[in-house]
């Protein structure tokens, strides 16, 4: 099973069980079967579609927003991440170590939209000591995934 995670989050495109089974020498049916099983104990936890917005008419902007915050007694971290990851503008949130304790990614339509949604949100929060907010400005690389249309010519040119 180790070995069909391995490939998976190395792959790019969505990757057939046949596909898989003959990258491995397997049976077919056997990676399906493992893949259901990973499925079913939360190992494979979703499949996603990576999309460059900025080739599209929708206007998406991303921030990345530091947080400080006071644990609560007896639930630490957890209960103001749990709070923090309900709302459908966080894609993601980590606890991380160093001079903040939370990373929060967060999509809106404009700044002005995660600005507010920080001010009215996330800074109110009783356990939030502070907050620094981190506009994404280009995205070159996620998931993998290289943003770039084409690859460059680098080439010298020679001449005679």
């Amino acid at each position: 099973m180790e070995e069909i995670l391995n490939i998976l989050d190395k792959e790019k495109t969505s990757i057939s069980n046949a596909k898989l089974a003959q990258m491995l020498g397997a049976e077919e049916q056997e990676v399906a079967e493992s893949i259901k099983k990973l499925e079913k104990e939360n190992v494979i936890v979703g499949y996603k579609t990576i999309i460059n917005w900025e080739k599209t008419e929708r206007d998406v902007v991303t921030a990345l927003i530091e947080l400080r915050i006071t644990p609560q007694r007896g639930e630490g971290f957890d209960k103001v991440a749990e709070r923090i990851y309900k709302y459908p503008q966080v894609r993601s949130l980590y606890l991380m170590s160093g001079a903040y304790d939370l990373a929060v990614t967060i999509e809106g339509k404009s700044m002005k939209e995660v600005a507010l949604f920080v001010a009215q949100k996330l800074a109110p929060m009783d356990s939030i000591i502070s907050t620094a907010t981190h506009f994404v400005l280009k995205k070159y690389k996620e998931e993998g995934i290289v943003f770039e249309d084409d690859e460059k010519d680098t080439r010298q040119v020679i001449t005679l």
